[in-house]
């Protein structure tokens, strides 16, 4: 397969997300396979209230999200089967890129809360056809507060943006 290379001025040019679900603030480097990101913890976003009342900390679900956005940004930059590739409108691209479709592994060794900076590191292992091999780590400081390995796939756009029975077959 053909791909494309993109580099872009915003995050939003590579992701469909948009906030408060936009978990990446920044861009660290971008290489052929591999991706650092970081993010600030801030205390009004919206899960952080509820998670834990009284001893806020940032969800793990959270931060799997934040590692497979950060896989996405390399895809949409290195692995892109689109040579025009525009986020604000899904119906103008023939794949949504990135889509996840397994979680092998995750492990959580500590918490992050209000205050913490977040640094992301995803390494790409394997492509296989329009799937996509990556582990993934999030530190604080030096500290390794998580631990995945997933996958992710290019799927035809027409399956998010038409309505069908959400398969993706």
């Amino acid at each position: 397969m053909q791909y494309y290379q993109h580099r872009f001025e915003t995050i939003e040019e590579y992701l469909h997300h948009r906030p408060p679900y936009l978990l990446v603030e920044k861009i660290d480097s971008i290489e052929d396979r591999e991706i650092t990101t970081s993010k600030q913890v801030k205390p009004d976003e919206p899960w952080i209230e509820g998670h834990f009342s009284g001893a806020h900390v940032f969800p793990g679900a959270i931060m799997q999200e934040l590692v497979t956005q950060t896989a996405g940004i390399l895809i949409a930059a290195n692995y892109n089967p689109m040579e025009s590739y525009v986020t604000s409108n899904p119906r103008h691209n023939e794949y949504a890129l990135g889509v996840l479709v397994k979680v092998d592994s995750a492990r959580y060794r500590g918490f992050a809360r209000p205050g913490d900076r977040l640094d992301v590191k995803v390494t790409l292992n394997e492509i296989t056809g329009n799937l996509f091999d990556f582990s993934g780590r999030i530190h604080i400081a030096e500290k390794e507060i998580m631990k995945i390995n997933f996958r992710l796939c290019n799927i035809a756009s027409s399956v998010i943006t038409d309505k069908t029975d959400g398969s993706l077959n």
